[in-house]
């Protein structure tokens, strides 16, 4: 991902991969999920948004084609690399998580949302999203945010405890935003 991103890619990048896995671990051990549940889920964080490499319009897909490329020489079964990929594709927008592992991951997909660092990780996405013809500026941009974060909702217990204050916080300042800069 670090040779083959485009360096426009500001926010699908290899420190946002990173930042998810991260997070996955942080999210996977508060909800009691260990051994080979972490192991495959540890790696479809790694593995989320490689799509991005060959498939832009379609990442997870791309991803799951990735994984079921990459994953067999590492010694995954064909079950485990299924399911890899139904955590990934869980994590498409909008989002559908089918159990608690895919809630896990679509939690640290998302994590940034109800965390400090809100504003200079949502900036990437705005310079990414921006580049990329999907918006052209900043009133846009919150007007995107404000419903998105108005529709989100965390899915696991952590995330609702640790991040939901934060989250609604951060939904406030760009309801504000968009009121002082009509």
């Amino acid at each position: 991902m670090r040779e083959r991103l485009p360096v426009d890619r500001t926010y699908h990048s290899l420190w946002h991969t990173l930042d998810v896995y991260a997070s996955t671990i942080t999210i996977a051990e508060e909800e009691g999920i260990s051994g080979e549940e972490l192991d495959l889920l540890k790696t479809a964080a790694l593995f989320h948004d490689s799509g991005f490499m060959d498939m832009p319009g379609d990442h997870e897909q791309g991803s799951c084609i990735f994984a079921r490329a990459h994953l067999p020489r590492f010694g995954y079964s064909k079950e485990q690399i299924g399911t890899v990929c139904a955590l990934i594709m869980a994590t498409k927008i909008p989002q559908h998580p089918f159990d608690k592992l895919s809630e896990v991951l679509c939690d640290a997909d998302l994590d940034y949302l109800g965390r400090d660092d809100f504003h200079t990780i949502g900036d990437l996405l705005f310079q990414e999203m921006k580049a990329h013809g999907a918006l052209t500026n900043r009133r846009e941009w919150n007007e995107l945010q404000e419903k998105f974060l108005a529709r989100h909702t965390y899915f696991t217990e952590t995330n609702r405890r640790i991040r939901g204050d934060k989250k609604k916080a951060h939904l406030a300042w760009v309801r504000q935003w968009l009121r002082d800069n009509p």
